[in-house]
């Protein structure tokens, strides 16, 4: 088996991180009489130019998937960009090669905010007044002044770990907030804000390909919104799970909206959906999917596993029980 971790996303500290972790979980058995997962795992890095770093040789993407080709599955542990967004599956698929998550298309799908908006509206799930912008004509979207009357959030259209986000109220505001979200892409979503308590929901397919829904996790920053800080500084976002400012329904219907979205856009393996739980409700408004959650030390997918009482090393051997499973030559979706 080969992790993938690092890339050249704006997420390539928290993809080597996790990669670090799994690769030191599927490496050392929890205990003595632990004989399960792989016979031999290797880490492979790959760098900001492209390039894969296998142990001292550095080779090109293509040239490092044909050198790797006795691996049984490639445990990706990429965040973001080319990681992310089906690049990397296109490649892994036409290699026919096995590898963990999602395919290309819901890969490619998910990494979209746009797109994944209107597919799980049509599956029922309810989402925020939104308007796309574009570089040229960000001023001319209608209904523009209402949306920023409440607040909006500026989020780039594909990108995560809420690289380029911010919280605006103004036009002014917005138009500062455009410079570095237009840095990591042509266009960004203006999403109103809601308020309530944000949570996150996961999905997790079992060994038996089971779907299964973990308890969600409730989130409180510390201060301002959940931004890149607040997701892994030490002093960052509180992250409880199971939620204390939700009861019983509003945990159950987001459990069941994860698996939803997760079935609307066809993921595979695992998925993680976040959501806001509006003041005085129990119904979610959905924001986004992770077709790779973050596996870090303070990722909320091995928080909501250990509450199911999943492990963090009986996880990842479920994701690559999975990748494993799948049928390299048919991962499209």
């Amino acid at each position: 088996m080969a992790v993938l971790m690092g890339g050249r996303s704006s997420e390539r500290e928290v993809s080597l991180a996790s990669g670090r972790m799994v690769l030191a979980a599927l490496t050392k058995p929890t205990d003595a009489d632990d004989r399960r997962g792989p016979a031999r795992v290797i880490g492979v890095e790959i760098l900001t130019d492209g390039r894969w770093r296998i142990g001292k040789r550095t080779l090109l993407a293509g040239e490092a998937v044909a050198a790797l080709a006795d691996v049984d599955l490639f445990f990706s542990a990429l965040h973001g960009g080319e990681g992310e967004n089906g690049a990397l599956q296109g490649l892994l698929t036409c290699s026919d090669q096995a590898f963990t998550g999602s395919g290309v298309i819901a890969s490619a799908v998910a990494m979209d905010k746009v797109f994944t908006r209107e597919l799980v509206r049509a599956a029922g799930l309810r989402v925020a007044p939104a308007a796309t912008l574009r570089r040229a004509t960000w001023r001319d979207p209608p209904g523009l002044a209402e949306l920023l009357g409440s607040g909006a959030f500026v989020k780039p259209r594909r990108g995560g770990s809420s690289v380029g986000c911010a919280l605006v109220r103004s036009e002014a505001e917005l138009e500062a907030a455009l410079v570095p979200a237009f840095a990591e892409g042509p266009e960004v979503l203006l999403e109103a804000r809601v308020r309530g308590v944000e949570a996150t929901a996961a999905v997790l397919e079992t060994p038996e390909g089971e779907l299964l829904a973990l308890p969600p996790v409730e989130i409180r920053p510390r201060g301002g919104f959940f931004d890149y800080r607040e997701k892994y500084a030490e002093d960052g976002a509180l992250e409880l799970c199971p939620p204390v400012g939700l009861g019983a329904r509003a945990c159950a219907l987001l459990c069941a909206r994860a698996r939803a979205a997760h079935e609307a856009l066809g993921c595979a393996g695992y998925s993680r959906s976040d959501f806001i739980v509006p003041e005085g409700e129990d119904e979610p408004v959905f924001l986004e999917l992770n077709t790779l959650p973050g596996l870090t030390p303070r990722s909320l997918l091995p928080k909501s596993a250990a509450a199911a009482g999943i492990d963090y090393r009986t996880l990842c051997l479920w994701i690559a029980a999975r990748g494993l499973a799948h049928d390299p030559g048919r991962r499209l979706g």
